[in-house]
């Protein structure tokens, strides 16, 4: 499989990466950001998902970006701002 050299492809696969953890941890997700754990509790999980994107992407990309990073913003994050949290 040929590496993933287009910006936009990127971006894709890291919003796909970030909806399939948000999906299969949807309770962790949720009492993490009420601990205010959310990297602790998800380190496994959030690791994996970068391997798995830094293995599909041009490693001249990734060191040029932070699509995944933003994507776990994006994806994750910003759709859990209703739960009560410290951290906001």
């Amino acid at each position: 499989m040929a590496l993933i050299t287009v910006p936009e492809k990127a971006v894709r696969l890291a919003r796909a990466i970030a909806s399939d953890i948000s999906l299969y941890n949807e309770d962790r997700i949720r009492d993490s950001i009420e601990e205010d754990t959310f990297f602790d509790s998800l380190a496994e999980e959030l690791e994996e998902g970068r391997t798995l994107y830094r293995s599909r992407i041009d490693p001249a990309l990734d060191q040029s970006t932070n699509y995944y990073d933003r994507a776990l913003v994006d994806v994750i994050l910003c759709s859990t701002g209703h739960i009560k949290s410290n951290i906001w």
